[in-house]
């Protein structure tokens, strides 16, 4: 029997007003010249508003973030459709116009930068296409695809030979790594596989998985379980350590050395009583550039007091991950390919857009314990990313990181970082010839900490006899000048609180700066000084 559409079965009150239907419907229509037409010119305004934002050179505006505040204040929905155009009127008005510009080259003091310009198309691609990486089903090429990619840098990190590669990179019963939403994901997805290891089904015992881990513990006989890293490690395993059920209290922080590197003697110490007292140790963490300052921690020892207790050994190279395209600075990352897991974040040096983190595992088979299946969507057996992800639904971020991998290749990467390295350098030496200031971390990489000194204190820092209540002075008038520089808008650095060995181990407010901007000089570098040293003027400092 042949199905025909008859308008009458349909009366007026199951329908919306035929001006409301066909404002909707006209917003999915793909056909319609007329339509075509009018987007192409909303698409160049788009593209003129976003130009004119990159190409500015201040950091964002000078109001205030709480004068904003009265610009968002509605909580109704609209009743009816707004025009596309009057939406993107006022968005430039209100969001672009104040937004962070992290392309400037001033702006040296988050983990953010510039982005190279095939983002903006391959963005468009990415949203039309509205491929789903959790089920083949849903992303049929993009599975494939993306398993090429994670192999890519796997085999950077692990430099395995070509057969491992040939039998794994699609084979659907090995994992080589997961894209996830960010670093924080990837963490807690390399702790949750440690965990599920540690504390699997055997014989009489259904695992931590299904039986949970005060089960688990008591079945193998331990008091309680804990992680173990640097008293830099990121934040992120905190939450690790609450989400998984180890607790927080239990993420045992260990002191670091004057490089701000993990102590060893501490570290041994700790894992020894750790075995004593009968406390597993899911996870050893090195850092591979901290979040503060960027310090690397001797990755290859970790490495050995982490393989000798018989424990997972992770990496978080969310930061540093792409020292490994430098074959001069690929050193400093000596042992990353002992590793149990890696983090590595594409939305930090690999200039790719936010919510692109990836974990990666040295045994293909190591994330069958995070294993999930549904009968809908990830069958057992199927190839579908979705089965061993903590993430269901996401988009098919992969394209950015397969393109950058292709047009800025490894000699492009490896520019990018020593250009960052040799900014860092020279700005730590600008510092270090300026009694204004003091210089509070030599950099590993291409970050550093250091602050400004109030005229009368400068004799005692550069003898290094400051107290406690110098200290404190310094500190307020740090944090005092961060502000103002960053509510100014021309420049900008972060803050962070650091604990200084030089000054018996008390809390410091240092000035953060991350030289990652390719499209940041020297001549930048010392604008964003001479705005810190104008502030100190009109302060009186």
């Amino acid at each position: 029997m042949e199905l025909t559409f008859n308008p009458q079965n349909f009366s007026p009150e199951e329908t919306q007003s035929g001006e409301t239907k066909k404002e909707i419907l006209d917003l999915f229509s793909v056909t319609d010249s007329s339509l075509l037409k009018a987007r192409n010119e909303t698409d160049r305004r788009v593209s003129e508003v976003i130009n004119e934002f990159i190409g500015g050179s201040e950091v964002s505006t000078d109001v205030r973030l709480n004068d904003l505040l009265t610009n968002f204040c509605k909580s109704e929905i609209p009743d009816k459709p707004l025009n596309v155009d009057e939406y993107i009127a006022f968005f430039n008005k209100n969001i672009i116009r104040h937004s962070t510009r992290t392309s400037s080259p001033r702006y040296i003091g988050h983990m953010t930068s510039a982005l190279p310009y095939f983002i903006k198309p391959l963005a468009g691609l990415i949203v039309t296409l509205n491929q789903n990486v959790v089920k083949a089903e849903t992303a049929k090429v993009l599975t494939p695809y993306e398993r090429q990619v994670i192999a890519m840098l796997h085999r950077a990190i692990y430099q395995f030979d070509s057969d491992f590669y040939n039998h794994h990179i699609q084979n659907r019963e090995s994992v080589l790594g997961i894209l996830t939403s960010g670093g924080t994901i990837a963490n807690l997805t390399a702790l949750w596989c440690a965990r599920n290891s540690a504390l699997g089904p055997c014989e009489g015992f259904n695992g931590v998985e299904k039986e949970g881990m005060d089960a688990a513990l008591k079945f193998y006989g331990y008091k309680d379980a804990v992680i173990i890293g640097s008293a830099m490690m990121h934040y992120s395993f905190e939450k690790a350590a609450d989400l998984l059920g180890i607790g927080s209290n239990n993420s045992i922080k260990i002191p670091v050395d004057k490089n701000n590197h993990i102590d060893l003697s501490e570290l041994r110490k700790t894992v020894e009583e750790c075995h004593r007292k009968r406390r597993l140790i899911i996870a050893i963490i090195a850092n591979a550039g901290t979040t503060d300052c960027g310090a690397i921690d001797p990755i290859e020892r970790v490495a050995e007091i982490a393989y000798k207790e018989g424990c997972h050994f992770h990496v978080d190279a969310a930061w540093g991950g792409p020292l490994l395209f430098s074959d001069k600075y690929r050193n400093r990352l000596k042992g990353i390919e002992l590793a149990d897991s890696v983090t590595i974040d594409g939305h930090k040096q690999l200039y790719l857009p936010m919510g692109l983190g990836m974990i990666f595992m040295r045994n293909p088979q190591a994330a069958k314990s995070i294993e999930k299946n549904s009968n809908y969507i990830i069958r057992r057996g199927s190839i579908d990313l979705g089965r061993r992800s903590l993430e269901g639904s996401r988009p098919a971020m992969s394209i950015y990181l397969h393109a950058a991998l292709n047009i800025i290749a490894k000699g492009g990467y490896e520019f990018l970082i020593n250009e960052g390295i040799k900014k860092a350098e020279y700005m730590a030496g600008l510092i270090k010839s300026m009694r204004e200031f003091e210089l509070l971390t030599e950099p590993d990489m291409n970050m550093l900490l250091y602050r400004f000194i109030p005229e009368r204190l400068r004799g005692k820092a550069a003898d290094h006899m400051l107290d406690d209540a110098d200290n404190e002075v310094i500190n307020k008038y740090n944090e005092q000048l961060q502000k103002l520089q960053r509510n100014g808008g021309y420049s900008f650095v972060s803050r962070t609180s650091f604990s200084s060995e030089l000054y018996q181990n008390k809390s410091l407010v240092a000035l953060r700066a991350v030289l990652a901007n390719p499209l940041t000089c020297e001549a930048n570098i010392n604008e964003v000084i001479n705005d810190q040293l104008n502030i100190a003027k009109r302060l009186n400092l």
